[in-house]
């Protein structure tokens, strides 16, 4: 309450308050954190924007602000159906892990052994012809971003965007991290074309159906239409809301915040895992040094996140925050800013999910508001908070903005 009455003070005497409050203060919640958003929102001009909490690995509240259609006046509610972006990528690692537990899969095994004829041999592959590193690439390499593709063939390193692009390897597979969209959608086409199973049969039978999520699915649904959120660019012009047609591991999921609230639950709690594929699934493989995460190749390393021992996992990222290991994950698109973080011990998680371009401007705040200090790489995220502008503009230094320091 006395947290809440001098936020309110504060905005009344016109004082700047984006960082006023100290990270290891009393986590915020309730009205404190209803007028906190509600500040934030204004300020860094998001339209719509939804919060998850969990304690204990359980749901203990879940609020949506503001508006899904502007034009309409329209309100964002906790069934608002909302893109997940590269949320997805958790997800589906999270359900992938589930058949490592039926024995249906192999991490560290060759995707060669799996496929039933060589992969430059698919016309989508056909690229990767006379490059045999291919068969160094297994779903644990695939899932921890280390398969030495780029994001997307159509975004290659220091090009502007090709709808031509060619498919390559731009480092040997399985020795550095490299973020790829490509690497995830390959873990799909193997388990599609060499294992039989249909991945958006997966998700809807490991994860839709077992955790209620009524609202969710990996494509389009007509019954959305009654409540879905329309995305804004940072401008405020609105983008629609696109129909996904097709399953994509890598992000085609369409949510809700209370949705996949219950989802990031049950990730913090293991549940659907025996505990040693729960324990692998977080298990960090790979150091990332990279001074930011996008783009996803060639930009110099960085000890920016030494101290907090950046890494990934299968399919989340992973650090060490101030109260212990923490994973995360973060969902990005034009109109669609998502981010979820999650405290290992005490199965303490937020999730963030926003209809537009400026919401990842105000996480890095919250997180500490909602959290306490977590030591979260916003930097390494770009997720330049809307009052520090000047950040976007400045040269990608390394070295130059520890984790620690927001």
């Amino acid at each position: 309450m006395l947290r809440s009455i001098l936020f309110g003070s504060l905005l009344l005497c016109g004082l700047p308050v984006a960082s006023v409050f100290a990270a290891d203060a009393t986590p915020l919640r309730g009205e404190a954190l209803d007028t906190r958003v509600a500040f934030l929102m204004k300020e860094a001009k998001v339209p719509g924007f939804a919060v998850a909490i969990v304690e204990d690995g359980k749901v203990v509240s879940v609020k949506a602000y503001g508006q899904r259609d502007v034009e309409k006046g329209l309100p964002l509610t906790t069934d608002t159906v909302m893109y997940a972006a590269s949320l997805t990528k958790a997800a589906f690692g999270y359900a992938t892990m589930s058949l490592v537990d039926a024995g249906k899969l192999d991490l560290d095994s060759s995707i060669a052994k799996d496929l039933p004829k060589p992969l430059p041999s698919y016309s989508k592959y056909a690229d990767l012809t006379g490059d045999e590193r291919w068969r160094k690439l297994t779903p644990s390499i695939l899932l921890s971003h280390r398969s030495g593709f780029p994001n997307f063939r159509f975004w290659q390193p220091g090009k502007d965007y090709d709808p031509d692009g060619k498919l390559s390897f731009y480092f040997d597979p399985g020795t550095r991290f490299g973020y790829s969209g490509e690497g995830i959608n390959l873990l799909q086409f193997v388990l599609e074309n060499g294992k039989g199973i249909d991945v958006g049969d997966l998700m809807k039978a490991r994860l839709f159906e077992r955790y209620g999520m009524k609202r969710s699915a990996m494509t389009w649904r007509d019954d959305f239409a009654d409540n879905v959120a329309i995305g804004y660019d940072e401008d405020g012009k609105p983008l629609g809301h696109k129909r996904r047609e097709s399953v994509r591991a890598a992000g085609s999921m369409d949510t809700t915040i209370a949705d996949y609230a219950r989802l990031l639950a049950a990730m913090s709690r293991g549940e659907g895992l025996q505990p040693a594929t729960y324990a692998t699934w977080l298990k960090p493989v790979v150091r990332i040094r990279s001074v930011r995460q996008f783009p996803t190749i060639g930009l110099a390393d960085s000890k920016d996140n030494d101290s907090i021992s950046l890494g990934y996992a299968m399919g989340v990222g992973t650090f060490e925050s101030p109260r212990g290991p923490a994973f995360f994950k973060e969902g990005h698109d034009d109109g669609t800013n998502n981010l979820f973080v999650c405290l290992e011990r005490s199965k303490t998680c937020v999730l963030m999910m926003s209809n537009s371009s400026n919401g990842e401007s105000i996480f890095a705040y919250l997180l500490d508001d909602i959290l306490g200090k977590t030591c979260f790489p916003w930097y390494w995220s770009s997720y330049i908070p809307y009052d520090r502008a000047a950040l976007r503009s400045e040269p990608v230094v390394p070295d130059r903005h520890p984790a620690c320091k927001l």
